[in-house]
């Protein structure tokens, strides 16, 4: 088996015959398209198609990997992520992602009075967070991560309204940045105890998704001002490659966007007692 075997395999799973524009027949023993239908699609033999699935074939050509991301529908990401798991797409070596957050980006999300906003590395280790952010997540120490808080903190599935949709799209994520930059040793430190300390991890990993940043909201329980539901924004940092800067926005007058108010007043004053969700 290999890497590139077990993404065709995964997606291939994931998709419907109608879908590719094929009419189901026969019993189907596993969900999606069969081998020969995803070879038949790409224009490859049954052969060939199997020998990479099975790991006997390792260098396909772009032309080749091309045709399979039709096939199997891929978008941008996952395009991107079957050329690296082929070798035809740079992997980034000595991928260590600086822990320095640039000064100039500290200063505008200080600015942001109304809008929560953190910056993270490929681990999804915070790095900088604003009040609101501090005010919204619970003050982040040192080694604070967003996937050991989603997967660890028991509080987490209250916090995160829609806690699989969120759990499912950091995984997926986390996977683009672990096969974009294999060598980062904090993104490995994170994948070894993710693997060993929570099978809800483990499940998810093992759809092997690999995609950017998808959702484009969220809903939160806070314990101090109730239910927000914010739109977000995902940016990559162009001055440390490997950083990322999420910017949380509420509806204009909506409940959500009184409560992100209520929430700056508590962290401007520290009344009420906020709880922290990780820890």
């Amino acid at each position: 088996m290999s890497e590139l075997g077990d993404y065709l395999r995964s997606r291939r799973a994931a998709v419907m015959p109608a879908d590719a524009g094929l009419v189901s027949t026969g019993v189907r023993r596993v969900p999606g398209l069969r081998r020969e239908e995803v070879a038949w699609l790409a224009g490859l033999s049954v052969d060939y198609y199997v020998r990479l699935e099975q790991g006997r074939e390792r260098s396909p050509s772009a032309s080749v990997l091309d045709a399979l991301a039709a096939a199997l529908r891929l978008d941008h990401d996952g395009h991107g992520h079957l050329f690296r798991l082929a070798g035809l797409a740079p992997r980034l070596q000595n991928a260590t992602t600086s822990d320095r957050v640039d000064p100039a980006l500290l200063r505008l999300m200080a600015t942001w009075p109304d809008n929560p906003a953190l910056v993270y590395n490929r681990a999804y280790d915070v790095l900088a967070a604003n009040p609101l952010a501090h005010a919204l997540f619970g003050d982040f120490g040192a080694g604070s991560n967003l996937m050991l808080l989603v997967f660890g903190e028991p509080r987490a599935r209250e916090f995160y309204r829609d806690w699989q949709d969120v759990a499912e799209n950091a995984v997926a994520g986390f996977r683009l940045n672990h096969v974009a930059a294999p060598s980062d040793p904090r993104v490995q430190s994170v994948l070894a105890e993710l693997l060993n300390t929570s099978a809800a991890f483990r499940a998810i990993w093992e759809h092997h998704d690999a995609r950017g940043k998808s959702l484009t909201s969220k809903t939160f329980r806070h314990p101090d001002v109730g239910v927000l539901e914010l739109t977000m924004q995902t940016f990559g940092v162009r001055s440390a490659p490997g950083q990322e800067l999420v910017v949380y926005d509420a509806e204009p007058a909506s409940r959500s966007a009184d409560a992100l108010k209520l929430l700056g007043s508590i962290a401007a004053t520290g009344q009420p007692e906020r709880r922290n969700v990780t820890r």
